[in-house]
Order: structure tokens, then sequence, then C-alpha cells
């Protein structure tokens, strides 16, 4: 990651995050079709209405799997094979410990926030079933994530790729099942979930406990160390605050959504963001990218490269949002089909039309993100995100969508706020950049001894 030619390696890591991301994206895509094709827009809207929930809670302990990548990049980029080790075994058990309690959480309290979000009576039992299943599955969620996360931080993004392969592929087959043929309805989609995500982390586990080098885990030796937790924590809570109160913003979107009273603009809503998921997690594989190559070149000390890593980056995702986009939008009538029909088609066209044309932007704006905590700066771009994705977002409900309650008067926020986020990250880069330039010349990093930290600037 840190030598040779850089654009290149960017796409060689990014296409197997980004078809593993598609992959893990198609276990809720499937679940969508096969309910709304064979269990009907009520249980389609059930499920629908609890994606931006699940966001909301998971993306908390996510974040610090970002933690664990950055750390673990910058030992491997200083070739220090003790740091690695120590990080490494204590990601996965702290993985292992917030699985337990988002079980515990989500199964006693699923029902409590759905109630708060607004969603409708027909849908809130079916809702509260799925949620409470689907969070029955947290210690597998959250060991597959962590430990894809590891393995992405040694540039091995192939492996992760095979192994969501093999669970998508259950993942259908047992949601035809469970669906079709034991009329299990929503619960049958929550419990193939389950079991697909136990195929993906068991697959991962086994891979880390058979793998050499930075890291290799013992499962005998598995320990929390508080001051590799406390660095992930440090670099990865604040993504993980972020991406939680963004999901908080969509939670509002979807109260706002509710608040139509219509089960048909919900399944269209629903429709319409699954379809745009597959754009997002295609743009999202280059922010990836981007922590891990900026953080093995800052722990190697070539900080020249970080700054072409960003504009690598920045372009590659641009392009890809325009293309898939693009072809979203033009494709909208029969993707949409898929998931739905009837007069619900003609909400979720409202939705895709505004979101896909614009979405690249949404691409640009997570990579100068994803450049500053690859430096560690995690603080500056979580309150940034929070300014303009969230506090913008309530604000616009609060106001200009009262005073017009439209659809498309609620969808047009996501690109104005986009607009505005990724402006002052992308400013908030370059200082940082050229700040660092300055405090830390070329030539000392070029000769930072390979036992020596990298300064630590979270």
């Amino acid at each position: 990651m840190t030598e040779g030619n850089l654009a290149k390696k960017i796409i060689v890591f990014s296409i197997p995050v980004m078809l593993s991301s598609i992959l893990q994206l198609l276990f809720n895509t499937v679940d969508m079709i096969v309910i709304g094709k064979f269990a009907g827009d009520a249980s389609l809207a059930a499920v629908g209405s609890t994606s931006a929930l699940i966001n909301l809670i998971v993306n908390m302990f996510i974040g610090v799997s970002i933690g664990a990548n950055v750390i673990v990049s910058r030992a491997v980029g200083r070739k220090d094979m003790d740091a690695a080790q120590r990080a490494c075994h204590t990601a996965l058990l702290f993985s292992a410990i917030a699985g337990i309690v988002l079980i515990v959480f989500g199964i006693f309290t699923a029902r409590t926030w759905l109630e708060l979000m607004g969603t409708t009576e027909e849908s809130i039992d079916k809702a509260t079933l799925y949620l409470q299943i689907y969070f029955g599955g947290s210690l597998f969620n959250m060991v597959y994530n962590f430990g894809a996360a590891i393995l992405k931080s040694v540039g091995e993004t192939k492996r992760p790729l095979y192994y969501l392969t093999i669970a998508g592929a259950a993942n259908a087959a047992l949601n035809l099942l469970f669906v079709i043929v034991f009329k299990m309805d929503v619960a049958g989609v929550a419990v193939a979930t389950i079991i697909s995500q136990a195929i993906s982390a068991i697959l991962v586990v086994i891979c880390l406990t058979k793998r050499d080098g930075y890291v290799h885990i013992n499962l005998k030796k598995l320990r929390i160390y508080p001051k590799e937790l406390g660095l992930m924590v440090l670099v990865g809570l604040p993504a993980g605050i972020q991406g939680s109160l963004i999901s908080f913003s969509n939670v509002f979107i979807q109260s706002a959504v509710n608040s139509f009273k219509s089960t048909l603009i919900v399944a269209g809503n629903t429709a319409s963001a699954n379809i745009e998921g597959f754009v997002w997690t295609s743009m999202n594989s280059f922010y990836q990218a981007c922590i891990a190559f900026t953080g093995q070149n800052f722990g190697a000390g070539k900080l020249k490269n970080c700054r072409k890593v960003l504009l690598i980056c920045m372009a590659y995702a641009a392009i890809t949002g325009v293309v898939l986009g693009g072809a979203a939008y033009l494709l909208r009538n029969p993707l949409i089909h898929l998931y739905t029909s009837g007069d619900a088609v003609k909400y979720a066209d409202i939705r895709i039309t505004i979101i896909c044309l614009t979405y690249f932007l949404c691409g640009i704006m997570d990579i100068p993100v994803g450049g500053m905590r690859g430096l560690g700066k995690s603080i500056i771009p979580m309150i940034i995100s929070i300014m303009g994705m969230v506090v913008f977002r309530i604000i616009w409900i609060s106001t200009i969508f009262q005073a017009n309650h439209e659809l498309w008067v609620l969808y047009i926020s996501y690109p104005i706020s986009w607009i505005l986020t990724e402006s002052v990250h992308y400013t908030c880069y370059f200082l940082v950049f050229n700040k660092l330039k300055k405090k830390y010349p070329e030539m000392y990093y070029e000769n930072l001894n390979k036992n020596e930290e990298a300064p630590h600037l979270a």
C-alpha cells in the first residue's frame, strides 16, 4: 500500500471491497424482494421501516472497527508486529462483547424504538418481530465486520468477498425456503439473515486463525489490551457516533415518510432506498480504501502519498457515482418492480430520481473523511458531518418540510446536505495536511525508525 502504482493498487483493493459490500447489501435486498413479492406491501413496509433504526444502533460499534483498521494499518506500515497482534486480538474480542450487548439491547427495546419513530399500526407488530430476531444475530454481524476490517488493514479484500458469496447464496436459498415454503413471513427473512451472517463470521475467524503474520489470531490469546482499545475508540468512536447520528437523521426522515400514513409510500421509499444502497456501497469502497492506504502510508512516514491517495479515491468515487447513479435512474422502472408494484412504484420513482442523479456528491463527500481518519483526525470530520448531515436535515424537516408537506421537498434535503458538508470536509482536510507537512518534514518521515511510533493525532 506504500509503494508502486497507487491508482492501480487502490482499484485492486477496492473492487473486492465493493463486491463484498454489495453482497452484504444483497442480504437485505433479497429479504425485500422476497417479502414484497410473496408477503405483500405491509410486510415490505414493516421490514423497510427497521433499516434506519438498525443502522442507528449498529453503526456505533461498527465505527470502532474503522479504528481497528487504522491502528492495525499503522502498525503494519511501521512494521511493528507486536502492536499489530495486540490490536487484532483486542478488536476481535471487543466485537464479540459488542455483539452480546446489541443482542440484549435490541431484543428488549425494539418495539419502543419503533413506536417513537411513528411506525404504522399495521406494520409495527411485524417490524418488531423482524427487529428482535435480527438483533439476535448481532454477535455474528459484529465478528464478521471486525474480522473483515482486520483483513483489509493488510490489503486482503478477496477472502471476505469469497465468504460473503457463500453466505449470500445461503441467504437467498433460505429466504425462499422460509417465506415461500414455510410461510414464515418477516420472521423467515430475519432467520435467514442470521444464519448467513453466522456463516460469514465463522469463515472469517477461521481465516484469521490460519493466517500467518501481522493479523494472525490465536483464540486462546484473545484479550483486551487497554492501550490498543483506547486508540481504536479514539479513532473509531467518532466515526461510530457520526454514523449513528447520520442514521438518526435518517430515522427522522423515516418518521417524516411515516407521517404520510400510507403503507404504499413507505413501501416505495423502502424499494428506492434499497436500490440506492448499491450505488452508495460501491462508492463507499473508495472511502474504505482511503482509510487503509492513508493509515499505512502515514505509519510508514510517507505523507506525500496520503494526498495522492485522497485525489485518486475522490476521482474513482465520483466516476462510480455518476455511472451507477445514472444507470439506476435509467433502469428505475424495472428495478422498482423487482420490489413492489401498483401505486407504490410512483412514490419510489420520486425518491430515486432525486437521490440517484445526485448521489456522486455523497461519494466524494466521504473521501476526505477517510483521509482524515487515516491520518488520525477523527473528531473533526465527525463534527462537520453531524452539523451538515444531521442538524441541517432535522432543521429542514422541522421547517421547510413542515411548511411544504411533499415527498420531493423531503428528499431534496439529501443533495443539499451533501454539497454543504463536502465543501467543509475538503477545506479541513487540506488544512490538516498542510499543518502536518510543516510539523513533520518529509525527510523526518523518510528516516523514521521502523520501531518508532508515528505521532498520534486523533
